[in-house]
């Protein structure tokens, strides 16, 4: 269980959502039944709305076609799912993890399947159509209708501030999370979106994978989600043994669902929690390196500077989950 795995976590930010998902799971397995989706309103105005979703489907859950009735941008912050439909490329299907964004058209149909783990947890934002597109034409976009080319962006390196500042507005106290500035974040992701969605890139090749290279592929992405702070190791091949793969086979696979190496993938999930408690608790830096898996304060900031443009200091100093959210980096 993950409430078991995380006890202890204290108010760690992807400790405190997962745990929630976890309960969730938990109570449904008590009811029986099938799974089910749960939306909770964040904020919303006018052609733009943000939800907290919780759903706790699993394997046992047959996945069905649905549509998308606006623009959606998709925050995956817990869980892991496969997300199909029609992207620019022909059928294709994606393997979403956290950090990774969902991306769907309005009119757009798709499926959703758990087939290999039970149970996500999404910040949805939604747009409507015309204000979309006006959104997008304002933001520089090119073409008469800024469809999404694709159906996902990994947990990229020009998403890391984004992401991190949605994390931190869902899981402030309530009456902090009434007051986060939902629609100014709901209008810098659609840029940055836009802007990387159509850049021509595909960033994986998960459509001719076998499930039993997307089963193993998820079991490690869960142990990573699980086990990412400094009391564990995941090296390349701690992974690979999770995976039931040799180093090299796991790697290439990994790569090819992800879009992201391990390496990568390790790394941005533990600067993401770093973030979020720089951002929004009074503890030293040097503990939060230490606790988020670095081995020293030298490495941390280092890797924190490339992936947020700024030191840790300088980050909480200027209250980077806001300032810096739209920062340019390189993907």
């Amino acid at each position: 269980m993950l409430e078991v795995l995380y006890r202890g976590a204290g108010d760690k930010f992807l400790a405190k959502i997962a745990v929630e998902l976890e309960q969730a799971l938990a109570r449904r397995a008590m009811n029986g039944g099938r799974g089910d989706l749960r939306q909770r309103v964040l904020a919303q105005g006018e052609g733009w709305s943000v939800a907290d979703v919780l759903c706790t489907s699993g394997p046992q859950d047959r996945s069905f076609e649905e549509q998308h009735s606006q623009v959606s941008i998709v925050i995956v912050l817990a869980g892991s799912f496969q997300y199909r439909g029609q992207s620019r490329f022909g059928p294709a299907r994606e393997l979403m993890m956290p950090g990774s964004l969902l991306l769907g058209n309005a009119g757009q149909y798709f499926e959703c399947g758990h087939e290999h783990g039970a149970g996500d947890r999404c910040l949805s934002f939604q747009y409507a159509p015309d204000y979309f597109e006006r959104l997008a034409a304002d933001a520089g976009a090119c073409g008469a209708k800024p469809d999404f080319r694709i159906l996902r962006l990994p947990p990229l390196r020009a998403l890391s501030p984004l992401v991190a500042r949605a994390t931190a507005g869902l899981t402030a106290p309530a009456p902090a999370q009434m007051d986060f500035p939902w629609e100014e974040l709901s209008l810098q992701l659609a840029a940055r979106t836009v802007e990387l969605a159509n850049a021509g890139n595909r960033f994986s090749d998960a459509n001719d994978a076998p499930p039993s290279a997307v089963a193993r592929v998820t079991r490690t992405l869960r142990m990573i989600e699980r086990y990412h702070d400094a009391g564990h190791e995941l090296r390349l091949g701690v992974l690979a043994r999770e995976a039931g793969l040799s180093p090299y086979h796991f790697l290439r696979t990994f790569e090819r669902l992800t879009g992201l190496t391990p390496h990568q993938y390790v790394l941005r999930v533990r600067l993401r929690e770093a973030a979020m408690r720089l951002a929004a608790a009074p503890e030293k830096i040097l503990d939060i390196a230490l606790d988020c898996g670095f081995g020293d304060v030298s490495n941390f900031n280092h890797s924190f500077k490339r992936e947020f443009g700024v030191s840790p200091r300088a980050f909480r100093g200027s209250h980077a989950l806001k300032t810096f959210a739209h920062s340019r980096q390189n993907v």
